[in-house]
């Protein structure tokens, strides 16, 4: 089992708790969120919040999902993670912030902590992520992480119901 509670220089990491649903909720019916992010529906319900945080337990002990709050000054500002459907799969990173949290490197600061993690204490080698062609500032995250590009294809996006042009990245332990 990975320990995901993580502290760094400004942020808090730590486990999705069921209180957390209102909130998250609340930020991800923004849609600067749902319209950058492929697996979040425009209005997302308190019902879809709690099955999704019912879901990444389940997975962090099936260790095919390890989903952290994002917390700084003591507040719920996003959410990091890593996502595999078998064990045998690579993990794809993947994250969104509160708008108003941009542009201040938490995104980079919290991916850093939790891959870091998952790299020493579970020896995890790759990681795979990408992001929307429209959306360049995560493609700046993941290239700050080590990120290199290996593809582009469309991926459906829940939030805008439509496919978009996807630039597939790829983190290879040196």
């Amino acid at each position: 089992m990975i320990a995901l509670e993580i502290e760094t220089s400004r942020l808090s990491l730590r486990p999705l708790l069921a209180s957390d649903a209102r909130v998250i909720t609340e930020l991800v019916q923004d849609p600067q969120i749902y319209r950058t992010v492929a697996r979040i529906a425009p209005g997302q319900s308190i019902d879809t919040t709690r099955a999704f945080l019912k879901a990444t337990e389940e997975g962090h002990y099936a260790d095919t999902d390890h989903v952290c709050a994002i917390e700084q000054g003591g507040a719920l500002i996003g959410c990091v993670g890593v996502h595999r459907r078998t064990r045998q799969d690579l993990f794809e990173l993947g994250y969104w912030l509160a708008p108003g949290a941009w542009g201040k490197g938490y995104a980079t600061e919290a991916a850093d902590a939790l891959l870091s993690r998952l790299t020493r204490r579970a020896g995890e080698r790759a990681f795979v992520s990408g992001y929307f062609t429209d959306n360049p500032a995560s493609g700046q995250v993941l290239r700050k992480l080590g990120f290199l590009p290996c593809g582009l294809r469309p991926v459906y996006c829940l939030g805008r119901d439509t496919n978009l042009p996807h630039r597939d990245m790829v983190w290879v332990a040196g």
